[in-house]
């Protein structure tokens, strides 16, 4: 009994906040995508992630003036750049994303390699998809050499709204969804 709890208690502490326990990418710029469909938008949230040894180069993108802090307009400024190295469509007609939120996390914190930077996309579909089959494709151009990607669609909360097939790219810098509208 008392070797079992010893045991129990050990592999326990394995995940308990220990440094090995919290690896993160050092010498890679982490763009997790996930894409959420609605019958009149399609959301993208985009989490970003530099590793500790690509950081102070993100750092410099995002930072214009050289001042080592990160302003609203400096964010701003970012946030568009990201933007517009993405591209959506619908059923081949390109559906342009507009920043709606952005969260920016320390510049200590980017460089400890820990520091995310959220942004909230969202690109209008008007008008709404006609019931039936359609395409929707994402792709992610240009982040750099550094950049590695994951993308993920959500399920759809409309239950008129099915997904019937999701491709992605090897690297996943790029994603089809096709998907049906019922009426």
């Amino acid at each position: 009994m008392r070797r079992g709890l010893s045991i129990m208690l050990a592999l326990c502490g394995l995940g308990a906040g220990t440094p090995s326990a919290q690896a993160h990418r050092l010498d890679e710029y982490l763009q997790a995508t996930v894409i959420d469909l609605t019958r009149h938008e399609v959301a993208v949230t985009l989490r970003l992630t530099p590793g500790v040894d690509v950081a102070p180069g993100v750092i410099r993108q995002i930072d214009d003036n050289g001042d080592g802090a990160i302003s609203p307009a400096e964010q701003r400024a970012y946030g568009r750049a990201v933007a517009g190295g993405l591209s959506l469509s619908l059923d081949g007609r390109a559906l342009p994303l507009r920043v709606r939120t952005l969260a920016f996390p320390s510049i200590a914190a980017m460089r400890a390699g820990d520091g995310m930077i959220t942004l909230r996309l969202a690109a209008a579909v008007t008008p709404a998809p006609a019931p039936g089959a359609h395409h929707l494709v994402y792709a992610s151009h240009g982040a750099g050499p550094d950049a590695v990607y994951l993308v993920n669609a959500l399920l759809p909360r409309d239950p008129g709204l099915r997904v019937t097939g999701q491709q992605r790219s090897a690297d996943q810098s790029s994603c089809q969804l096709d998907f049906t509208v019922d009426r």
